[in-house]
């Protein structure tokens, strides 16, 4: 190659760096043609930082040693590789804020003595981190010390199996406190394989037994396949879940995006007829619960969503019914309209930058929340997190599990507690 094309290589290269991070920093959010694509590159950038800037200076390194400083490209090339670095800095600065943000708010939602309310023989080595091959390669997500059983079949219907997986203890016998694992993807994508595994082999490692469940999806089946499914999947896990180790005694459900909704909305609407039909005295009542970045009202009664697909998404491909046509099913269908004295224990968690699920939307549930439930409710605003921050292993997923087991061990110990008092 000549020497001469090299400067402007470098130019086109710390340009392309430059416009990931500038993305990971200020996301599209408004203006759809971009906010697919844009959510993807800054979800790539925003958790995987250091490993861009590390890449980044081993880029300039080499294309200075290949005579890239001859004249003003390329010395601009350099002027612009430095405002990156110093973009991807301030990511990772903002990561690591999220250890002091989930501290707070367990003061904030549990007192500053919360840890005290946790039992002697329940409390874990909370500081537990990702091993140096998970920080370097993120993916895929395993630890040794937990054991998995793939594609359980737990409900046939519609033609469809729907099947689940199972992460315990390797090394130890149940039974376990439970937590059951909700997948997002827009009530349309995803599985339970490419979701929750941070968060799965984290909590199996501790001494918790994780079931991670599909359920039916749209466009080919309608609202309210999806939380009917995901009802079904509690109700296998307090009957036939006990003979992998299940303690039916204590089960907590989390979830992110569609899996926030599916998982709050199953922990406020305990024995719902409606949603339990050939199961309907099945016992789906949940201990706990932490929607991730979730949709909370299906109605947007406060406008948050203007500007976005949310509501023809819902009405063309989940729904299948205009809002107008159906108003009962989209209030429903809405976490906000069933908020009441019996909701359990919440964790509410969203990040700063989300751009397809405006913050917004946490804040208020969070807000009526509170007005009503008799039990804490948590809220974490995760400075420079975007949607789906936790499917990575990265510094703010590290920091985001610990204060998520740690609310979790604490309402297992008040369900103790609770349990010991009847």
């Amino acid at each position: 190659m000549p020497p001469g094309y090299v400067p402007f290589l470098f130019l086109l290269a710390t340009s392309v760096g430059a416009i990931f991070t500038l993305n990971a920093l200020r996301p599209a959010k408004r203006w759809w043609p971009l906010v697919g694509p844009g959510f993807f590159a800054s979800w790539l950038t925003g958790e995987l930082a250091p490993h861009h800037l590390f890449w980044q200076l081993i880029a300039t390194g080499l294309f200075v040693w290949a005579g890239a400083l001859q004249g003003w490209v390329g010395y601009a090339a350099l002027g612009l590789v430095a405002l990156s670095w110093v973009g991807l800095a301030r990511l990772i600065v903002e990561s690591a804020r999220t250890k002091q943000v989930m501290i707070s708010a367990l003061r904030e939602g549990l007192g500053v003595h919360f840890k005290d309310k946790i039992s002697g023989d329940l409390r874990l080595e909370l500081r537990d981190r990702w091993g140096v091959r998970q920080r370097l390669l993120p993916l895929p997500v395993w630890d040794s010390r937990v054991e998995v059983i793939r594609n359980i079949i737990y409900r046939e219907v519609d033609g469809v199996r729907l099947r689940l997986d199972i992460y315990r203890p390797r090394a130890k016998k149940g039974p376990f406190p439970t937590v059951l694992h909700v997948h997002g993807g827009a009530w349309m994508v995803g599985s339970k394989d490419d979701q929750g595994k941070p968060l799965a082999y984290r909590l199996a490692a501790h001494g918790w037994l994780v079931v991670s469940a599909n359920y039916r999806l749209s466009p080919r089946f309608a609202w309210p396949a999806h939380i009917i499914d995901v009802k079904a999947a509690v109700a296998w896990i307090k009957t036939r879940g006990i003979e992998y180790g299940v303690d039916p005694s204590f089960v907590a459900i989390t979830g992110g995006s569609a899996g926030g909704h599916l998982s709050a909305l199953a922990a406020l609407t305990p024995n719902d007829p409606e949603w339990q039909p050939g199961f309907e005295s099945a016992d789906t009542t949940l201990h706990a619960c932490v929607p991730f970045y979730g949709v909370y009202d299906f109605c947007d009664r406060k406008g948050i969503w203007k500007g976005t697909l949310l509501r023809r998404m819902l009405e063309r491909g989940i729904v299948k019914k205009r809002r107008a046509e159906a108003p009962d099913v989209f209030n429903k269908a809405s976490p906000m309209s069933r908020i009441g004295q019996h909701a359990p224990p919440f964790f509410v968690i969203h990040g700063t930058r989300d751009s397809l699920v405006p913050v917004a939307e946490a804040r208020l549930f969070v807000e009526l929340m509170r007005q009503t439930s008799k039990q804490p409710v948590l809220y974490a605003e995760l400075p420079g997190a975007q949607h789906a921050f936790e499917v990575f292993p990265s510094r703010r997923t590290e920091h985001a599990l610990v204060g998520v087991e740690t609310f979790l061990t604490w309402a297992l110990s008040a369900r103790v507690r609770a349990c010991s008092k009847v």
